[in-house]
């Protein structure tokens, strides 16, 4: 998948087409909270795979129960197709 930036009318559609995340004009950013850390690293690992798999990787953080991924790609400057790809993955991850 060759990745594009998103234009405005793209940005403002991500919010219903990945819901959960906060979209601005630099980043998309969901928060996700588990019962413990065990549920949130298994999380984690489910979501590293599929990033391995895009070769795009997220910036996140986890403290206990908690994992935070910010999805920008850097060598295009702002939101692409392939950071709402990866978040729609990962919200498929999370809902199941």
């Amino acid at each position: 998948m060759k990745p594009y930036l998103l234009h405005d009318d793209e940005l403002k559609e991500l919010v219903v087409k990945i819901p959960g995340w906060e979209v601005n004009s630099e980043q998309i950013q969901r928060e996700f909270n588990f019962a413990n850390f065990i549920e949130a690293f298994s999380f984690m690992t489910k979501v590293a795979l599929i990033c391995e798999k895009y070769n795009h990787h997220p910036n996140w953080d986890n403290v206990y129960s908690k994992v935070i991924i910010r999805l920008n790609t850097h060598d295009l400057g702002g939101i692409t197709n392939l950071d709402q790809t990866l978040a729609s993955e990962i919200n498929n991850i999370f809902d199941k």
